[in-house]
């Protein structure tokens, strides 16, 4: 093992041993290498004549580039735009995203917590979660509920495993009992991924706070039985809180409630800003030992310095530009704004008694998506039915369950997209019904 590598293992061993047990074998033999960057960054603060160090061009004292694409980037530096940005990004976004954090979670101290880390979006940060922490075999405990994209993540790149229990209980509430159940059986092994995605994909949904309580107590419980449990919270969706949930990240809650407990928040601009083709996300650790957030820092810099190097600086300050305008605040609530009347006006449809007969709907308030729960047709052959009878778009997400994402319809033809649905699955049970005849 690497002399580096070494070195971090032994300094989260001597400040929480469990967190250097809770790492993938991967995990452990991460670390940052002292080579090109690290001698170029030296270089940038010291080589006051002559910096002949990384690998860029440069022209009368500016990076080196096409003045035709310059020109459609007026307003922004080349410096800004050109040069690599450094593998865990701009520091200047990372502490203003850190102060987005604060602002938004009160719950969050800054002392239980480091500075975000950028990543190529929020699918590269969950990537870089299960590289550190999945090992062959290991547990994901989610619920049933759940993006598909886990599946690849987790499971076929890493090779754990993933158990799901009922994102919902008897009462349409988040499913507490279940989670300790899982967490549980967990209890020989001695470790446990959880991984919680709220506003959840694909029904939309968020705990409210009494929930959110019971997933705290449930999660300390395990710790305190001696589980070792990484937290892995997908907030891709956070902030779109439309009624009766919680409006923070649970982060905020678990950051520093116990040592056997790792938090990690995956987050970015992407869906929160509408910047999806940008690509900008962070990933958080939680710690009360700054060593410990320094040992899991430099070796997440080593993931990525080996993966993708670093992340688009241009996206990055962007991105960095946005969060600093005066106009932020405001057209971002105006967006919110857009997408809970939306929320509020497809509760509104889907509720018409004349759809009850036909359908059921899982409970949402807050995300991009709700999701039908379908009676008597199968999702996928209504998908097919809808997409090449009526041009409409929807994803089957089981043989029951037909996610509608109300974010790109616009308010005044959600009704219309309903009528197509419901017409679509009379569609079907008339064929049914002139099969047996």
């Amino acid at each position: 093992m690497n002399v580096l590598a070494k070195k971090l293992n032994d300094d989260l061993l001597k400040y929480n041993a469990t967190i250097y047990h809770l790492l993938s074998e991967l995990g452990k033999k991460l670390y940052y290498p002292k080579g090109i960057l690290s001698q170029s960054a030296e270089a940038s603060k010291k080589a006051t004549r002559f910096n002949a160090t990384i690998g860029i061009a440069t022209e009368n004292d500016a990076p080196m580039h096409f003045e035709h694409i310059q020109e459609t980037l007026q307003g922004y530096s080349p410096d800004d735009v050109y040069p690599y940005a450094p593998p865990p990004g701009k520091l200047d976004l990372r502490l203003e995203w850190k102060r987005k954090l604060l602002r938004d979670n009160p719950s969050l101290k800054e002392t239980h917590m480091g500075l975000p880390i950028t990543t190529n979006a929020l699918t590269h940060g969950l990537s870089i979660a299960a590289d550190l922490f999945v090992d062959k075999n290991d547990v994901i405990i989610l619920p049933d509920k759940y993006w598909g994209n886990y599946q690849t993540i987790f499971h076929i790149r890493r090779g754990g495993e993933l158990q799901t229990f009922s994102l919902f209980d008897q009462f349409n509430r988040f499913n507490v009992q279940e989670l300790r159940e899982r967490l549980m059986e967990q209890k020989e092994a001695g470790k446990a991924i959880v991984l919680l995605n709220f506003p959840n994909n694909p029904t939309g949904y968020t705990p409210g706070e009494e929930e959110v309580q019971g997933i705290i107590l449930v999660l300390k419980e395990a710790a305190e039985a001696g589980i070792d449990v990484v937290v892995i919270l997908d907030d891709a969706y956070f902030g779109l809180f439309y009624e009766d949930s919680v409006k923070e990240s649970l982060f905020g809650r678990l950051a520093g409630l116990h040592p056997n407990l790792l938090p990690i928040k995956v987050d970015g601009a992407t869906k929160e800003n509408y910047v999806w083709g940008l690509r900008v996300g962070f990933l958080t650790f939680a710690s009360e030992s700054p060593e410990i957030l320094d040992v899991l820092e430099q070796k997440t810099k080593g993931l990525i310095r080996g993966t993708i190097s670093s992340s688009s600086h241009l996206s990055q300050t962007i991105i960095l530009h946005s969060l600093q305008s005066t106009r932020f605040e405001v057209e971002k609530h105006e967006k919110h704004k857009v997408m809970k009347q939306r929320a509020i006006k497809v509760k509104e449809i889907v509720r018409n008694k004349k759809y009850q007969t036909v359908w059921s709907f899982y409970p949402f308030n807050s995300g991009y998506f709700m999701c039908l729960k379908l009676k008597d047709v199968d999702a996928e052959e209504l998908r097919l039915h809808l997409l090449n009878q009526y041009g409409v778009g929807t994803i089957a997400i089981n043989s029951t369950d037909l996610r509608i994402a109300f974010s790109c319809v616009e308010e005044e033809d959600l009704e219309e997209l309903f009528e197509l649905i419901y017409k679509g699955i009379k569609d079907l049970l008339t064929k049914e019904v002139e099969k047996t005849i």
